[in-house]
């Protein structure tokens, strides 16, 4: 239980680090690809449910348009939690090694590696990008059985706490990958490591899930999770 904690606490530290001079030029391009694909995301259904609501409710049916708009509401937010952190991290990835490699200089005075800046850019985004595929590939092998879960009689109750549990675990992966991958440690490394903090993982994971799910804090959330997950690599699993 005090991993548990432990871990949720070092979510939220990622918001003292996002303010700090070094670090908060590297925030600037996944805070604007958030908002960029979130206004992108709502325009577009936005734009979608009139185009239904002049097509099909007209006349006496129209008074269904404020039934309609609350539910886009809820299909939104649950459209923003599932899909909008894999897509924006896709696009954000190679700028969230940066962003990872200068929280752990501010905090530990150690540069990890010289990137070449810009020049080494290319060769950033071809890393992080595989690296996301592999992410990507190792959560849909465990997410289909574990959906397939809420259809069997009996186990489907518990399948929504095995959901947030996986989904967690996976969060706290996601954003770990940024700092460890910047000391050569691969995904499978990765995962191995934290097997024996998995409280630890759980925790963070949590507290990421829950920003990811408030409104206008989710433009923020990718930066605060790099930030705090490359504070929890620092202090409490590198290697000393």
């Amino acid at each position: 239980m005090q991993d548990l904690i432990k871990g949720l606490k070092y979510t939220f530290s990622g918001f003292d680090l996002i303010i700090k001079p070094g670090i908060r030029l590297y925030v600037l391009v996944p805070l604007l690809i958030n908002a960029i694909l979130f206004a992108a995301v709502i325009s577009y259904g936005v734009h979608a449910l009139n185009e239904f609501i002049s097509s099909f409710l007209t006349g006496w049916w129209e008074w269904l348009r404020w039934l309609l708009w609350p539910l886009f509401v809820i299909i939104s937010l649950t459209v923003v939690f599932f899909c909008f952190s894999i897509v924006a991290n896709l696009l954000a990835s190679p700028f969230n090694g940066f962003l990872a490699e200068a929280v752990e200089a501010q905090i530990s005075g150690i540069k990890t590696q010289d990137r070449g800046g810009l020049a080494q850019l290319p060769a950033e985004i071809k890393r992080a990008v595989k690296s996301e595929f592999t992410k990507i590939i190792y959560f849909l092998v465990r997410a289909v059985p574990l959906i397939l879960l809420f259809f069997i009689p009996f186990i489907n109750f518990a399948a929504p706490f095995l959901w947030i549990l996986f989904g967690a675990w996976m969060l706290a992966l996601e954003y770990l990958d940024f700092p460890t991958g910047n000391h050569g440690i691969i995904f499978p490394e990765l995962r191995n490591m934290m097997k024996t903090r998995h409280r630890l993982a759980f925790g963070f994971g949590l507290g990421v899930m829950l920003l990811t799910m408030v409104p206008v804090i989710n433009f923020i959330a990718i930066p605060v999770a790099v930030c705090g997950a490359t504070r929890l690599w620092i202090e409490q699993i590198k290697p000393a």
